[in-house]
């Protein structure tokens, strides 16, 4: 179920060169898993532009985002007081509730803010929680210090080796011999099909995908699965490792 509604913005900040976080009052009732999104409207466009969630309460939701077209620059640029018209509760999210002890979570640059809410969800369940980010450069990390505040372990690894492990983070876990009973990941799609390449533990996938309506109705975000084609917007963004034909 979705919801739609007009949220107020409280915070929007830089948190490196093209990434912000925004926080947005309002009614968050119909989010219920780490892992959901919501779809934005912005004036002049049509299309509305869907924003995974990174954390959210009672009252506020934060999304984390980068600007890499006109529609998230003209995002970058509102400030505390504007208003925006939201979908909630789309996607199907991760389930923290799987039977683990020492849940992987990895991220690959923007596919970085939904596992922070996963996150702290796991460690109240008392996972033994792990975390292994990728970027390209040390200029573009964030959250790796959040992530650390809720008890979790954290290996990042950049491209260009200017912080942690040089390469991807396959290559982190690798070195790091990481340990661990299952997996949630969220990035690109190379990044994801390294990770079900080099790891035989069982997990999540969320798939990173441009969407036209955001709630199943238009089908331009269809992917192949062993059931047949799945909407990446409705179906997903998770879905289950076995799930996918690569």
């Amino acid at each position: 179920m979705y919801k739609k509604g007009i949220y107020e913005i409280k915070a929007n900040e830089p948190l490196t060169a093209d990434v912000h976080r925004m926080i947005l009052e309002g009614d968050t009732q119909w989010i219920d898993r780490p892992g959901q999104f919501v779809n934005i409207e912005l004036d002049g466009f049509y299309l509305r532009r869907p924003i995974s969630i990174c954390d959210y309460d009672d009252r506020t939701i934060t999304l984390i985002y980068k600007v890499v077209g006109s529609g998230t620059e003209v995002m970058s640029r509102m400030t505390a007081g504007a208003k925006l018209d939201l979908l909630t509760g789309l996607g199907n999210g991760f389930d923290p509730a799987v039977e683990c002890r020492r849940p992987l979570l990895v991220g690959g640059g923007v596919g970085v803010p939904p596992l922070y809410r996963l996150a702290k969800e796991l460690s109240a369940r008392g996972r033994e929680v792990t975390v292994a980010l990728g970027f390209n450069t040390a200029a573009e990390i964030f959250y790796e210090d959040e992530f650390r505040t809720l008890g979790a372990k954290v290996f990042v690894s950049t491209a260009d080796g200017s912080k942690g492990t040089k390469g991807f983070v396959t290559d982190a876990i690798r070195e790091n011999a990481v340990e661990f009973d299952y997996f949630y990941a969220c990035g690109p799609m190379p990044m994801l099909r390294a990770l079900c390449e080099c790891c035989e533990q069982n997990g999540e996938l969320s798939f990173e995908e441009r969407m036209g309506c955001g709630f199943g109705a238009c089908m331009g975000c269809s992917c192949k699965t062993h059931a047949g084609n799945k909407r990446i917007c409705k179906d997903g963004p998770v879905m289950k490792r076995e799930e996918i034909i690569w």
